[in-house]
């Protein structure tokens, strides 16, 4: 039986009957459907509709149906998870199972199973972000004061402590988990008992049924809470970020494990070879992160234009939500469980490193500082420094193979003291500021970032 047939005296065209179905894909949902309706079959009975034997008979084929599991395959009688679910609890428990749908449609029903997934997901994210960055931090430890350089324009810039490059990754990481808690937060609402679109025609007790289901509290109004996929826009928008973040990082592994650069040892665990080279060794896992960054952004967006010009309150085109975001949220799952095995066994090459940061006039920038603090403008020693540089680069030499001489032929008094800024661990010392790149500032920050990483409490489908 169709959950709306009454109304109808012809069926349904073959075709588009098959079309129209979700059970395909929504089917996964069949935890969040079962907790829902345990915790609506109670407040059913608080209200007079079912007696406690019903109930009894109600929760344990609910439990029973939890059990069973996920249908593996498809059944193109069932039009989704909701008329699954009512259709095997009358198999099991009989008539009193078309009780069940009372006071509910589906309208809420998919809106409150959306976001029992969705929750669940993001703390599963959350707790892989945990891992991944906590990752990040052993590396930082053990790259100690090794050094290497920074780029911009992907031109060497200055040079900056591998720790320091690390952690600059961990900045984006924490901001995603604090996007992520702040979409668990928003979410965090109960729209069961909004009925279709004006509200439930029994005095269910919403508060009750919230707190079954752990959410914070009832949403606030039947008409939005119907229809609103802010939560799925929001999440799979952090999730967007995510995927980009890890696409950055593996852009810059995947370079830096180049011959060219050589700061990246790729472990074998996550690289593949070629059925030509036999020399070849590819950052295949890197490769794939970044790839499936794409259908990430791809997934946000379609929800996005999907949501964009629908009017209050629910309509059928959300169907169409609910893939993007299973999508996005599997996506980004697997990239990370990839990711935190990667960083775990990759290896880097400190010795190349510190030989990249030593040379091309990366010290040019902290010459100039010494200048300064010697009381010339920076504009003038900005000027004097160049011109120091262009010399270098004629000769084939570094700022600090230039004698006194030719130093002073570009303007800059060299004396000690100067030829002493330019070496590698003083250039370090320079930034020395909350957020620089000197080994106590980078020692400090990687304390505050451990002091910020907690293990991720998530809810348990016991809590219904």
């Amino acid at each position: 039986m169709k959950m709306w047939s009454g109304r109808f005296s012809q069926g349904l065209d073959a075709e588009f009957e098959q079309w129209q179905r979700s059970f395909p894909f929504d089917r996964i949902l069949l935890p969040y459907e079962v907790a829902a309706s345990k915790a609506h079959a109670s407040a059913l009975a608080k209200a007079g509709v079912l007696t406690a034997a019903e109930l009894e008979v109600t929760l344990d084929a609910l439990e029973q149906i939890a059990a069973e599991g996920v249908p593996s395959a498809d059944d193109p009688n069932i039009e989704d998870v909701h008329h699954y679910v009512e259709t095997r609890l009358v198999q099991i428990a009989g008539e009193v199972g078309y009780k069940l749908h009372t006071g509910r449609s589906r309208n809420e029903q998919i809106a409150t199973d959306l976001r029992l997934y969705v929750r669940e997901q993001n703390d599963v994210i959350a707790q892989q972000l945990n891992e991944f960055i906590a990752e990040f931090v052993e590396q930082a430890e053990a790259a100690g004061e090794a050094a290497m350089p920074a780029y911009t324009h992907l031109q060497r810039a200055e040079p900056v402590l591998v720790a320091h490059w690390l952690l600059a990754y961990v900045e984006m990481f924490l901001r995603d988990l604090d996007r992520l808690a702040d979409c668990r937060n928003r979410l965090n609402v109960c729209p069961l008992g909004s009925g279709a679109v004006a509200g439930t025609i029994l005095p269910l007790d919403r508060e009750g049924i919230a707190e079954k289901l752990c959410f914070d509290a009832p949403t606030a109004n039947s008409m939005d809470a119907t229809s609103d996929r802010d939560f799925a826009l929001e999440f799979t928008q952090a999730l967007s970020l995510i995927a980009l973040h890890l696409s950055r990082w593996a852009e810059e592994q995947i370079l830096f494990a180049t011959t060219e650069f050589g700061f990246v040892k790729l472990p074998e665990q996550y690289s593949t070879g070629s059925s030509a080279m036999p020399q070849k060794k590819n950052p295949d896992a890197m490769e794939l992160i970044r790839g499936k960054a794409g259908k990430v952004v791809a997934d946000a967006t379609g929800l996005l234009l999907t949501m964009k010009g629908l009017p209050l309150a629910y309509n059928k085109d959300m169907q169409e939500t609910q893939q993007p975001v299973f999508s996005a949220a599997e996506q980004v799952a697997s990239m990370l469980r990839v990711a935190v095995g990667y960083l775990a066994t990759v290896t880097f090459n400190y010795e190349r490193m510190q030989e990249a940061a030593s040379g091309g006039f990366m010290n040019a920038l902290a010459a100039a500082a010494h200048l300064v603090r010697q009381g010339v403008p920076f504009r003038k020693a900005h000027e004097q420094i160049g011109k120091g540089v262009q010399l270098c680069v004629e000769k084939g030499c570094e700022l600090e193979q230039l004698s006194a001489e030719e130093l002073a032929g570009c303007g800059i008094a060299a004396d000690a003291g100067f030829y002493r800024a330019l070496t590698l661990a003083k250039v370090l010392e320079v930034h020395d500021v909350p957020g620089g790149t000197a080994p106590q500032q980078v020692k400090a920050a990687l304390q505050k970032v451990k002091e910020r990483l907690s293990p991720i409490v998530g809810v348990a489908h016991a809590c219904a």
